[in-house]
Protein backbone atom coordinates (compact mmCIF):
# COMPACT_ATOMS: atom_id res chain seq x y z
CA UNK A 1 0.00 0.00 0.00
CA UNK A 2 1.12 3.72 -1.25
CA UNK A 3 2.00 5.86 1.94
CA UNK A 4 -0.94 8.84 1.03
CA UNK A 5 1.96 11.02 3.81
CA UNK A 6 4.22 12.46 0.98
CA UNK A 7 6.90 15.28 0.81
CA UNK A 8 6.82 17.67 -2.48
CA UNK A 9 8.51 16.29 -5.45
CA UNK A 10 12.25 15.97 -6.00
CA UNK A 11 12.44 16.22 -2.19
CA UNK A 12 13.43 12.61 -1.25
CA UNK A 13 16.13 13.24 -4.26
CA UNK A 14 17.97 15.74 -2.16
CA UNK A 15 21.16 13.59 -0.94
CA UNK A 16 21.86 14.59 2.75
CA UNK A 17 24.46 17.29 3.76
CA UNK A 18 27.22 15.50 5.19
CA UNK A 19 29.52 17.96 7.34
CA UNK A 20 33.37 17.04 7.96
CA UNK A 21 34.58 14.43 10.43
CA UNK A 22 35.04 15.42 13.69
CA UNK A 23 36.11 11.98 15.27
CA UNK A 24 37.99 8.97 14.80
CA UNK A 25 37.07 5.73 16.31
CA UNK A 26 39.99 5.02 18.96
CA UNK A 27 41.71 7.84 18.67
CA UNK A 28 41.91 10.78 20.77
CA UNK A 29 42.81 14.44 20.81
CA UNK A 30 42.22 14.81 16.98
CA UNK A 31 43.54 17.72 15.02
CA UNK A 32 40.16 19.41 13.12
CA UNK A 33 41.24 20.32 9.80
CA UNK A 34 37.88 19.54 7.78
CA UNK A 35 35.60 22.35 7.68
CA UNK A 36 37.48 25.53 7.56
CA UNK A 37 36.93 26.91 10.85
CA UNK A 38 39.43 29.61 11.98
CA UNK A 39 42.05 27.53 14.39
CA UNK A 40 42.11 30.75 16.51
CA UNK A 41 38.50 30.77 17.68
CA UNK A 42 36.42 34.00 17.74
CA UNK A 43 38.00 36.88 18.52
CA UNK A 44 38.03 37.96 22.82
CA UNK A 45 35.40 41.01 22.35
CA UNK A 46 33.05 38.48 20.62
CA UNK A 47 33.37 35.71 23.35
CA UNK A 48 32.91 38.52 25.90
CA UNK A 49 29.49 39.83 23.93
CA UNK A 50 28.44 36.01 24.21
CA UNK A 51 28.60 35.63 27.82
CA UNK A 52 27.31 39.27 28.82
CA UNK A 53 24.77 37.73 26.32
CA UNK A 54 23.30 35.40 28.92
CA UNK A 55 21.85 37.79 30.94
CA UNK A 56 18.98 38.58 28.86
CA UNK A 57 18.00 35.34 27.16
CA UNK A 58 14.57 35.39 28.50
CA UNK A 59 13.65 38.10 26.44
CA UNK A 60 12.98 37.78 22.86
CA UNK A 61 15.62 38.77 20.22
CA UNK A 62 15.08 41.99 17.89
CA UNK A 63 13.25 40.63 15.15
CA UNK A 64 15.03 43.06 12.84
CA UNK A 65 18.38 42.67 13.77
CA UNK A 66 19.01 46.72 13.53
CA UNK A 67 21.78 46.56 15.60
CA UNK A 68 24.43 44.22 13.84
CA UNK A 69 22.53 45.13 10.35
CA UNK A 70 24.31 48.63 11.40
CA UNK A 71 27.81 47.40 12.51
CA UNK A 72 27.73 45.48 9.43
CA UNK A 73 26.43 48.22 7.25
CA UNK A 74 28.95 50.68 9.15
CA UNK A 75 32.11 48.41 8.93
CA UNK A 76 31.37 47.94 4.78
CA UNK A 77 30.52 51.02 4.01
CA UNK A 78 26.68 49.61 3.12
CA UNK A 79 23.46 50.70 3.40
CA UNK A 80 22.00 49.19 6.77
CA UNK A 81 18.58 48.68 5.30
CA UNK A 82 19.88 46.43 2.56
CA UNK A 83 21.44 44.51 4.77
CA UNK A 84 19.35 40.83 5.93
CA UNK A 85 20.56 38.42 8.73
CA UNK A 86 20.20 34.48 8.48
CA UNK A 87 21.32 31.57 10.53
CA UNK A 88 24.56 31.42 8.54
CA UNK A 89 24.62 32.06 4.57
CA UNK A 90 23.23 28.47 4.36
CA UNK A 91 19.84 30.25 5.40
CA UNK A 92 20.51 33.46 2.69
CA UNK A 93 20.56 30.79 0.20
CA UNK A 94 17.46 28.87 0.93
CA UNK A 95 15.40 32.40 1.12
CA UNK A 96 16.70 33.06 -2.34
CA UNK A 97 15.40 29.55 -3.74
CA UNK A 98 12.65 29.56 -1.79
CA UNK A 99 11.32 33.43 -3.17
CA UNK A 100 12.59 32.97 -7.21
CA UNK A 101 13.10 29.11 -7.42
CA UNK A 102 10.13 26.98 -8.59
CA UNK A 103 8.89 24.04 -10.39
CA UNK A 104 10.11 24.47 -14.17
CA UNK A 105 12.75 26.90 -12.83
CA UNK A 106 16.43 26.53 -13.46
CA UNK A 107 19.46 27.54 -10.93
CA UNK A 108 22.75 27.30 -12.35
CA UNK A 109 25.81 26.79 -10.41
CA UNK A 110 29.16 25.46 -11.55
CA UNK A 111 30.39 21.81 -11.15
CA UNK A 112 32.81 21.81 -7.68
CA UNK A 113 30.26 24.63 -6.24
CA UNK A 114 28.99 24.65 -2.79
CA UNK A 115 26.84 21.41 -2.01
CA UNK A 116 23.84 23.51 -0.85
CA UNK A 117 23.10 25.44 -3.81
CA UNK A 118 21.70 22.31 -5.57
CA UNK A 119 19.80 21.40 -1.95
CA UNK A 120 18.21 24.35 -2.26
CA UNK A 121 17.52 24.78 -5.60
CA UNK A 122 15.89 20.97 -5.13
CA UNK A 123 13.87 21.84 -1.54
CA UNK A 124 12.61 24.76 -3.24
CA UNK A 125 11.29 22.53 -6.51
CA UNK A 126 13.33 24.17 -9.23
CA UNK A 127 15.90 22.10 -11.48
CA UNK A 128 19.68 22.20 -10.43
CA UNK A 129 22.04 23.14 -13.98
CA UNK A 130 25.81 22.03 -13.40
CA UNK A 131 27.91 23.68 -15.14
CA UNK A 132 31.61 22.41 -15.95
CA UNK A 133 34.37 24.44 -14.72
CA UNK A 134 38.06 25.13 -16.52
CA UNK A 135 40.73 23.47 -14.28
CA UNK A 136 38.81 23.78 -10.92
CA UNK A 137 38.05 27.30 -11.71
CA UNK A 138 34.64 29.50 -12.33
CA UNK A 139 34.12 29.61 -16.18
CA UNK A 140 32.20 32.57 -16.65
CA UNK A 141 31.36 31.16 -20.55
CA UNK A 142 30.48 28.03 -19.47
CA UNK A 143 27.79 29.51 -17.33
CA UNK A 144 26.23 32.17 -19.79
CA UNK A 145 26.00 29.22 -22.18
CA UNK A 146 24.23 27.32 -20.12
CA UNK A 147 21.42 30.26 -19.08
CA UNK A 148 17.77 30.42 -20.63
CA UNK A 149 14.85 31.74 -20.42
CA UNK A 150 14.30 29.43 -17.30
CA UNK A 151 17.36 30.05 -15.45
CA UNK A 152 16.42 32.35 -12.20
CA UNK A 153 19.05 31.93 -10.03
CA UNK A 154 23.23 31.62 -10.62
CA UNK A 155 25.08 30.75 -7.75
CA UNK A 156 29.11 31.36 -7.73
CA UNK A 157 31.51 31.74 -4.94
CA UNK A 158 34.20 33.37 -5.02
CA UNK A 159 36.78 32.68 -3.43
CA UNK A 160 35.13 28.88 -4.27
CA UNK A 161 35.06 26.24 -1.97
CA UNK A 162 36.42 23.76 -2.27
CA UNK A 163 38.54 24.48 -4.85
CA UNK A 164 40.19 27.84 -3.37
CA UNK A 165 39.94 29.51 -6.85
CA UNK A 166 38.93 32.95 -7.49
CA UNK A 167 37.83 34.56 -10.76
CA UNK A 168 38.72 38.57 -10.96
CA UNK A 169 35.91 41.67 -10.06
CA UNK A 170 36.07 42.57 -13.86
CA UNK A 171 34.92 38.29 -15.08
CA UNK A 172 32.27 38.58 -11.90
CA UNK A 173 31.23 41.78 -13.89
CA UNK A 174 30.92 40.22 -17.22
CA UNK A 175 29.03 37.23 -15.83
CA UNK A 176 26.17 39.84 -14.14
CA UNK A 177 26.25 41.81 -17.23
CA UNK A 178 25.46 38.24 -19.73
CA UNK A 179 22.60 37.15 -17.68
CA UNK A 180 18.93 36.76 -18.83
CA UNK A 181 17.11 39.80 -17.97
CA UNK A 182 15.12 37.26 -15.44
CA UNK A 183 18.22 35.59 -13.22
CA UNK A 184 20.02 37.03 -10.12
CA UNK A 185 23.59 36.62 -9.67
CA UNK A 186 24.22 35.29 -5.97
CA UNK A 187 27.48 35.93 -5.00
CA UNK A 188 28.30 33.80 -2.28
CA UNK A 189 31.37 35.86 0.13
CA UNK A 190 32.06 33.02 2.86
CA UNK A 191 35.80 33.52 2.33
CA UNK A 192 35.82 36.87 0.99
CA UNK A 193 37.26 38.25 4.36
CA UNK A 194 40.65 36.24 3.27
CA UNK A 195 41.44 37.99 0.49
CA UNK A 196 42.76 41.48 1.33
CA UNK A 197 41.21 44.48 -0.12
CA UNK A 198 38.26 42.59 -1.34
CA UNK A 199 34.68 43.54 -0.55
CA UNK A 200 33.40 40.42 -1.89
CA UNK A 201 31.04 42.13 -4.54
CA UNK A 202 29.82 44.87 -2.99
CA UNK A 203 30.45 47.47 -5.09
CA UNK A 204 28.89 45.29 -8.06
CA UNK A 205 25.63 45.09 -5.74
CA UNK A 206 25.68 48.93 -5.64
CA UNK A 207 26.02 49.34 -9.31
CA UNK A 208 23.41 47.01 -10.52
CA UNK A 209 19.86 45.50 -9.84
CA UNK A 210 20.43 41.58 -10.69
CA UNK A 211 23.16 40.99 -7.87
CA UNK A 212 23.30 39.68 -3.98
CA UNK A 213 25.66 39.06 -2.09
CA UNK A 214 26.44 36.41 0.63
CA UNK A 215 28.96 36.60 3.46
CA UNK A 216 29.50 34.43 7.14
CA UNK A 217 30.43 34.40 10.38
CA UNK A 218 31.65 31.02 10.31
CA UNK A 219 34.98 31.16 8.91
CA UNK A 220 37.43 33.91 9.40
CA UNK A 221 35.35 34.99 12.38
CA UNK A 222 35.53 31.80 14.07
CA UNK A 223 31.75 32.21 14.54
CA UNK A 224 30.57 28.68 12.98
CA UNK A 225 29.28 27.45 16.27
CA UNK A 226 26.71 30.08 16.36
CA UNK A 227 25.28 30.03 12.80
CA UNK A 228 25.34 34.02 11.62
CA UNK A 229 25.15 35.64 8.05
CA UNK A 230 23.98 37.97 6.02
CA UNK A 231 23.25 38.92 2.44
CA UNK A 232 23.18 41.92 0.73
CA UNK A 233 21.33 43.31 -2.52
CA UNK A 234 18.87 45.54 -4.40
CA UNK A 235 16.59 46.99 -1.76
CA UNK A 236 13.76 45.31 -4.00
CA UNK A 237 15.06 41.64 -3.48
CA UNK A 238 15.96 42.25 0.33
CA UNK A 239 12.43 43.04 1.17
CA UNK A 240 10.79 39.85 -0.40
CA UNK A 241 13.52 37.76 1.79
CA UNK A 242 12.37 39.51 4.76
CA UNK A 243 8.63 38.59 4.05
CA UNK A 244 9.70 34.55 4.19
CA UNK A 245 12.25 35.49 6.98
CA UNK A 246 11.49 33.79 10.10
CA UNK A 247 10.86 36.55 12.84
CA UNK A 248 13.30 34.90 15.39
CA UNK A 249 15.68 33.16 13.49
CA UNK A 250 18.72 35.04 14.77
CA UNK A 251 19.05 34.95 18.62
CA UNK A 252 19.88 37.61 20.94
CA UNK A 253 23.30 35.67 21.25
CA UNK A 254 23.61 35.27 18.01
CA UNK A 255 23.58 38.90 17.27
CA UNK A 256 25.36 40.02 19.92
CA UNK A 257 28.48 37.93 19.61
CA UNK A 258 28.12 38.77 15.78
CA UNK A 259 28.03 42.53 16.47
CA UNK A 260 31.37 42.24 18.58
CA UNK A 261 33.21 40.42 15.98
CA UNK A 262 32.33 42.61 12.87
CA UNK A 263 33.76 45.34 14.70
CA UNK A 264 36.72 44.05 15.79
CA UNK A 265 38.45 44.20 12.31
CA UNK A 266 41.78 44.17 14.24
CA UNK A 267 41.23 40.73 14.62
CA UNK A 268 40.17 39.95 10.95
CA UNK A 269 43.44 41.22 9.81
CA UNK A 270 45.49 39.49 12.54
CA UNK A 271 43.82 35.94 11.41
CA UNK A 272 44.12 36.80 7.44
CA UNK A 273 47.97 37.46 8.00
CA UNK A 274 48.46 34.43 10.13
CA UNK A 275 45.93 32.08 7.60
CA UNK A 276 48.19 33.54 4.72
CA UNK A 277 51.86 32.98 5.52
CA UNK A 278 50.55 29.06 6.80
CA UNK A 279 48.84 28.60 3.63
CA UNK A 280 51.92 29.40 1.71
CA UNK A 281 53.83 27.32 3.49
CA UNK A 282 51.43 24.43 3.48
CA UNK A 283 51.11 24.93 -0.59
CA UNK A 284 55.12 24.43 -0.40
CA UNK A 285 55.35 22.05 2.15
CA UNK A 286 53.13 19.61 0.20
CA UNK A 287 54.41 20.37 -3.17
CA UNK A 288 57.71 19.81 -2.32
CA UNK A 289 56.44 15.98 -1.71
CA UNK A 290 54.53 15.84 -4.99
CA UNK A 291 51.34 16.97 -3.92
CA UNK A 292 50.21 19.78 -5.89
CA UNK A 293 47.35 22.74 -5.16
CA UNK A 294 45.79 25.57 -6.96
CA UNK A 295 46.78 28.45 -5.44
CA UNK A 296 44.08 29.17 -2.91
CA UNK A 297 42.32 32.53 -1.63
CA UNK A 298 41.01 30.45 1.32
CA UNK A 299 41.44 29.46 4.37
CA UNK A 300 42.67 25.63 2.95
CA UNK A 301 44.32 24.02 -0.04
CA UNK A 302 43.19 21.51 -2.02
CA UNK A 303 45.66 19.06 -2.23
CA UNK A 304 45.46 16.80 -5.36
CA UNK A 305 46.93 12.75 -5.59
CA UNK A 306 47.32 10.70 -8.55
CA UNK A 307 44.45 9.34 -8.56
CA UNK A 308 41.29 8.63 -6.12
CA UNK A 309 42.74 5.38 -4.64
CA UNK A 310 45.49 7.84 -3.35
CA UNK A 311 43.59 10.07 -1.70
CA UNK A 312 41.51 7.81 0.07
CA UNK A 313 45.02 6.15 1.19
CA UNK A 314 46.72 9.16 2.55
CA UNK A 315 42.74 10.04 4.52
CA UNK A 316 43.43 6.86 6.26
CA UNK A 317 47.11 7.23 7.38
CA UNK A 318 45.82 10.83 8.43
CA UNK A 319 43.18 9.51 10.54
CA UNK A 320 44.92 7.07 11.87
CA UNK A 321 47.34 10.11 13.29
CA UNK A 322 44.43 11.73 14.57
CA UNK A 323 44.62 14.41 11.38
CA UNK A 324 40.93 14.73 9.86
CA UNK A 325 40.68 16.58 6.61
CA UNK A 326 37.99 16.32 4.25
CA UNK A 327 37.55 13.57 1.44
CA UNK A 328 35.44 15.68 -1.27
CA UNK A 329 34.17 13.39 -3.92
CA UNK A 330 30.87 15.23 -2.98
CA UNK A 331 31.83 17.41 -4.96
CA UNK A 332 33.51 15.82 -7.85
CA UNK A 333 36.96 15.68 -6.77
CA UNK A 334 37.66 11.99 -5.36
CA UNK A 335 41.39 12.24 -6.11
CA UNK A 336 41.71 15.35 -3.70
CA UNK A 337 41.35 16.26 -0.08
CA UNK A 338 40.78 19.48 1.25
CA UNK A 339 42.87 21.00 4.50
CA UNK A 340 41.97 23.62 6.30
CA UNK A 341 44.28 25.51 7.32
CA UNK A 342 45.18 24.86 11.09
CA UNK A 343 48.04 26.54 13.35
CA UNK A 344 51.18 25.93 12.82
CA UNK A 345 51.37 23.38 14.74
CA UNK A 346 48.59 21.38 12.88
CA UNK A 347 50.19 22.86 9.44
CA UNK A 348 53.53 20.65 10.42
CA UNK A 349 51.54 17.52 11.70
CA UNK A 350 49.94 16.88 8.38
CA UNK A 351 53.26 17.65 5.80
CA UNK A 352 54.61 15.30 8.06
CA UNK A 353 52.35 12.68 7.96
CA UNK A 354 51.67 13.32 4.34
CA UNK A 355 55.68 12.95 3.61
CA UNK A 356 55.14 9.53 6.27
CA UNK A 357 52.41 8.49 3.46
CA UNK A 358 54.55 9.07 -0.13
CA UNK A 359 57.61 7.75 2.03
CA UNK A 360 55.67 4.11 2.31
CA UNK A 361 54.59 4.04 -1.51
Amino acid sequence: MTDPIRPQPGILDIALYEGGKAVVAGVANVVKLSSNENPAGPSDKAKEAFLRSVHQIHRYPSTDHASLRHAIAETHGLDAGRVICGAGSDEIIHFLCQAYAGPKDEVVFTEHGFLMYRISAMAAGATPVEVAERDRTTDVDAILKACNRRTKLVFIANPNNPTGTMISPSEVERLAEGLPSQAILVLDGAYAEFVEGYDGGAGLVERRQNVVMTRSFSKIYGLGGLRVGWGYGPRSIIDVLNRIRGPFNLSSTQQEAAEAAVRDQDYVIRCRAENAKMRQWLALALAELGVPSDTSMGNFILARFANPAEAEACDAHLQAQGLLVRRVSGYKLPQCLRITIGDESSCRRVAHAIGQFKGMK
